[in-house]
């Protein structure tokens, strides 16, 4: 009799310990500095996103024809496979228990609008070639008001709606919402976590500047200023709990607050810009630095 309560006792512990293992207990378990993993990302973000553009530009276009795939589309291409992978590489390193479901699903929105923008990207820097502006709309573009016929520049129009909203937004909310839900999970009851290595602080700028760049090219600061604001109530509600942020948590909390001073420079420098007003009319004015580039850059070769 005794030692069957006694088994049905230890039965009863094992699985409480089990239980409380699987629950996505903030400081269960310690994580240390992915130097790897933001390394990588940050790199390829630098090489693949930022500099697929500038790639375009140095290459020859006798390398490339108009009328096939760049040299930055195939870096874009690389970007759409290698970004996902790392951000799943990302989430398995998380201390916490995170919804498989929405990951998936988000990792999978975000190639589908990746992809939209990889066409639309594509045909837009072809047009600069042929002396479309950035700076101008696309109706307003010279090289659109001798089209025949007329409604060919609706075409076009569609074409700037898929790569600039629809393509833009199917990229970004997964991307950002897969890093809140990573963050969520960047918490420890260990106060001695909470401080960033010497490696970290290294990545933090050009982590920032890419932020920057992300945002203000992207036209997503919404979507990143919501972010920004979840991670704060996020940060509010586990203090209350005795829990801290741990070293990958605050580098991307450092990253972001600095992405907000860089972008808010970027605004003043810019305020008295005309040009990139009337192109820019609404309450947010974040004008895009491709815009910047063919209007004061380009003009001066």
């Amino acid at each position: 009799m005794q030692s069957s309560v006694r088994r049905r006792h230890q039965a009863a512990q094992g699985f409480a310990g089990r239980f409380s293992s699987a629950q996505p207990d903030g400081g269960c378990r310690t994580s240390p500095f992915h130097l790897d993993l933001w390394f990588y990302f940050t790199l390829q973000n630098w090489l693949l996103d930022f500099g697929r553009p500038i790639v375009m530009i140095i290459l020859p276009l006798d390398w490339f024809p108009l009328n096939k795939p760049s040299a930055g589309d195939y870096f874009h291409m690389a970007y759409n496979i290698i970004t996902p992978l790392l951000l799943l590489k990302l989430i398995e390193r998380s201390p916490k228990t995170l919804p498989n479901s929405v990951i998936y699903v988000s990792i999978i929105t975000f190639v589908m609008g990746a992809s939209i923008h990889l066409v639309g990207d594509s045909v837009n820097h072809r047009l600069i070639f042929s002396g479309y502006q950035l700076h101008l709309s696309v109706r307003d573009n010279p090289i659109m008001q001798n089209l025949t016929p007329p409604t060919l520049v609706d075409s076009f129009e569609l074409l700037y709606y898929y790569d600039e909203y629809l393509g833009h937004s199917m990229w970004y909310i997964p991307f950002f919402l897969i890093l809140f839900i990573y963050f969520t999970g960047c918490f420890s009851k260990i106060r001695a976590e909470s401080r960033m290595p010497l490696s970290a602080w290294t990545l933090l700028a050009p982590s920032s500047l890419y932020y920057w760049y992300l945002v203000t090219e992207g036209q997503i600061f919404i979507i990143f200023i919501f972010t920004f604001f979840a991670m704060l109530a996020i940060i509010m509600h586990q203090k209350r709990k005795g829990l801290h942020l741990d070293s990958n948590g605050l580098f991307l909390l450092y990253s972001f607050s600095a992405t907000l001073i860089f972008i808010a420079a970027w605004i003043v420098w810019l305020w008295n810009d005309q040009i990139l007003r009337k192109k820019y009319p609404g309450v947010i004015y974040i004008p895009e630095p491709w815009a910047f580039y063919t209007l004061h850059i380009n003009s001066l070769h």
